[in-house]
């Protein structure tokens, strides 16, 4: 199995965060407040220094107004 970071889903997985973030009208510093974090935890996260896990995704999400379940199953279409 080939290493997750860097990988073709990886790099989908987060232009797919990174569009979602910027179409709902929200600044990494606005997500950040809303996960508990600081902005540089998602300033990692977007530029691929660090994984996503599921409960992450799922409060990712939530707050920026997307359906998780739906973006996996395109995501694993990548």
């Amino acid at each position: 199995m080939e290493k997750t970071l860097a990988s073709a889903r990886h790099r989908a997985l987060i232009e797919f965060l990174i569009e979602q973030r910027q179409a709902a009208g929200i600044t990494q510093a606005e997500l950040a407040t809303r996960l508990g974090e600081y902005q540089s935890f998602v300033a990692r996260l977007e530029s691929g220094q660090r994984r996503v896990d599921v409960v992450e995704f799922l409060a990712i999400a939530e707050i920026l107004g997307f359906d998780a379940a739906a973006a996996l199953r395109q995501l694993a279409e990548a």
